[in-house]
């Protein structure tokens, strides 16, 4: 991968984890509940159940990959498929509709406890870990930044994947740390990062697209 291919990778990761979703919403929620302590104990959750899925793709994708041509279309079409869906999904929300801060309930002077906390962590790690469209994301995505004559497609992909998870644990202690702020001061802002959904449905679109259009690499 040459440099302006890894800075690319870096800053589609970080653009489309900036994208408010279910994972987010669950890391907002606590640490608007239980202050930024939970909020980041829950990100910490959400990015251990993201290793579940770097793993699997580490090992699936290429296995597919190098059996059939076959077994690579149907992924690609499949990925490429749903990558349009989420990017036209996010095109066409309206503002708002990712993420309803003013309907989360907060309860900030309850104290979370050790315990508490380690019911976040674990609810966020099966939060992430269970749900079967990261797992397709990371079929769909990868792939992307990997050339089909890279002759280590498994450690490639883990390395992608741990950069990608790397960088989306900042991202996710962010929101949790915006979200105790926001808080603290009782005032809720709405929208302001809306225009986010519209650049990271083009770029969803777009990613769909490329995967579409990529040869198989036993061809």
């Amino acid at each position: 991968m040459t440099s302006e291919s890894l800075l690319l990778f870096v800053i589609a990761g970080l653009l489309l984890n900036l994208t408010p979703g279910p994972d987010v919403l669950y890391i907002v929620t606590n640490a608007l509940r239980g202050g930024a302590r939970a909020g980041m104990v829950a990100a910490l959750g959400i990015t251990a159940g993201c290793f579940v899925h770097i793993v699997a793709a580490a090992v699936g994708v290429s296995a597919l990959m190098a059996a059939s041509t076959t077994a690579f279309a149907v992924l690609k079409w499949l990925g490429a498929a749903y990558l349009v869906y989420v990017g036209c999904r996010l095109l066409l929300s309206k503002a708002g509709s990712a993420i309803d801060l003013e309907a989360t309930s907060l309860d900030s002077t309850r104290a979370t406890g050790q315990n508490g906390y380690k019911t976040v962590f674990l609810r966020g790690f099966w939060t992430n870990a269970l749900n079967p469209k990261v797992a397709l994301f990371f079929l769909a995505f990868l792939p992307q930044f990997i050339a089909p004559t890279v002759e280590h497609k498994p450690l490639a992909f883990l390395l992608l994947g741990l950069l990608f998870n790397f960088n989306g644990l900042w991202v996710n202690l962010g929101w949790a740390l915006a979200a105790a702020w926001l808080a603290r001061r009782a005032s809720l802002l709405k929208n302001s990062l809306h225009w986010l959904d519209r650049v990271a449905g083009t770029l969803f679109i777009g990613f769909g697209i490329k995967l579409a259009l990529t040869p198989s690499p036993n061809a």
